[in-house]
């Protein structure tokens, strides 16, 4: 699924993450894959491309106001892991399961799980055990207990056939027979070594997630709801799970073994903000609308009858099935409730922008851009899309300003070097558009496309200079090969 709008978009492309089930999946070990997908925990990457989430597997979510909200949770679990100055990214995925994971310095978020979770507390839960396996070092430690599993399992493998050649040149079967019980043995102790390394990092994430909850003053009650979903969805599925064959500990075991901790907590009774709330409801009401279409939001809606929330997912709704008129009538009673909330004014963009009208879009965009706590490039880049459409030179000479502005803050920002692109080809700047160009498509991971384009506006630049210099880097930019 792709949809594009000029705030909330989904792309396909995403960061192709090579991960520690890869190598499970050798084994047909499908009663873990089954229940991993239910479970959080960190990812080893064995391969990632240095720019850019190339040759999409994950389709990332891009939204300035749930990345904002997203970001909220994050600050106090961060400073409190130790993590505040490590630069740790964010990312939506648009996945509609409930899960979560972290590789290297980034944290990957579903919308499933956003969606799902009905109080803040209990992303805030995710957030906190993700936080810890940052902070606990446990990718680097994975990596090792990989290659270790690894080493055994092909050592077994070799014994394995070197018994089964000896047992057919001396045509005894019965050596075959036991070659072929050596290698699988020898799998099945590598699998059982590694599952039980990465229970061991769960219940530490586990740990540490409380402890950073309770060190901000918050309550880990969220982090006890998030297993027992965990719990109701595995029993209703009829999943019989081997503990010994599993990344995770069970969710019974994990919430016999923090609950006591998390009642403990002075902060177990605390509840969150009705601020806090309100803005968690209006971020369900957004991906509901966007994700699963208007009968799924209005279900949703009827959980929270005559709330902002609601009034707020039916304007989304009304923007997104074509009504200009209606949206913007919703829209508007929404901005006499809250004249300073960005993001009200961002869809009051969205919708004139839509509905040809990009003068009154810009105003709109610049007055959420002005608004906005977290300076969103998004909205930026927005603006400067509304600006272009006035067909106006010294607006469209506005745009390509902001948007070069918003891209220095957020380089991967792809839809970003479009707009850009689009400026400086109106402007008569051949040279700029196509080094955009070549930028979007370096940033996309199509790097065969960013050579040729940046060969090109490298023959409109004078050797030396800043733009030729980097049309070279991304001509330069040789491609992680990937892994088999």
């Amino acid at each position: 699924m792709m949809f594009e709008t000029p705030s909330f978009h989904v792309r396909p492309a995403g960061l192709p993450v090579v991960t520690i089930m890869a190598w499970l999946n050798s084994f047909s070990f499908k009663s873990a894959r089954a229940a991993v997908t239910l479970l959080l925990g960190a990812v080893v990457v064995l391969a990632a491309p240095v720019a850019g989430y190339a040759q999409g597997r994950v389709p990332i979510v891009r939204d300035a106001e749930i990345e904002a909200l997203v970001r909220d949770y994050a600050r106090p679990i961060f400073k409190a892991a130790g993590l505040s100055k490590s630069g740790i990214d964010i990312i939506l995925v648009n996945d509609p399961r409930f899960n979560a994971f972290v590789a290297g310095r980034r944290m990957f978020i579903n919308t499933g799980a956003l969606l799902q979770s009905e109080t803040p507390n209990e992303i805030i839960g995710v957030i906190a055990h993700e936080a810890g396996h940052i902070a606990g070092g446990h990718q680097e430690r994975l990596r090792e207990q990989v290659a270790r599993a690894q080493t055994m399992a092909v050592i077994a493998s070799l014994l394995g056939v070197g018994a089964m050649a000896a047992g057919a040149a001396a045509d005894v079967g019965g050596l075959a027979q036991a070659g072929a019980g050596i290698m699988a043995g020898g799998n099945e102790a590598a699998r059982r070594s590694l599952m039980s390394y990465q229970r061991t990092e769960e219940a530490a994430a586990d740990q540490s997630g409380i402890r950073y909850l309770e060190a901000t003053g918050q309550s880990g009650n969220g982090m006890l709801v998030t297993f027992q979903r965990f719990q109701t969805a595995l029993a209703l599925s009829g999943t019989k799970i081997d503990p010994y064959r599993t990344s995770h500990p069970a969710p019974r075991d994990r919430i016999a073994n923090l609950e006591t901790l998390v009642r403990a907590s002075p902060y177990f009774e605390k509840k969150d903000s009705e601020t806090l709330q309100q803005r968690h409801d209006m971020m369900r009401a957004k991906i509901a609308v966007y994700t699963q279409g208007q009968a799924a939001a209005s279900r949703l809606f009827k959980k929270m009858p005559g709330s902002i929330a609601a009034q707020y997912g039916e304007a989304q709704a009304a923007y997104r099935t074509g009504s200009p008129r209606n949206a913007i009538k919703k829209t508007d009673a929404l901005l006499k409730q809250q004249p300073d909330n960005p993001y009200f004014h961002e869809l009051r963009g969205d919708i004139l922008l839509k509905a040809n009208e990009p003068a009154k879009a810009a105003a709109a965009y610049a007055k959420a851009a002005q608004l906005d706590p977290a300076k969103s490039s998004i909205i930026q880049i927005s603006y400067g899309q509304a600006l272009i459409a006035t067909g106006k030179p010294e607006q469209i000479k506005k745009a390509a300003s902001l948007i070069k502005d918003a891209l220095s803050r957020d380089k991967e920002n792809f839809n970003g070097y479009t707009y850009l692109a689009q400026a400086y080809g109106l402007l008569g700047d051949v040279g700029q558009a196509e080094l955009a160009t070549a930028e979007g498509y370096y940033y996309s991971g199509n790097y065969q496309q960013a050579k040729i384009f940046a060969m090109r506006a490298q023959q409109k630049f004078k050797r030396g200079e800043p733009a030729w210099v980097r049309a070279q880097d991304i001509v330069n930019y040789n491609a992680p090969k990937k892994k088999k």
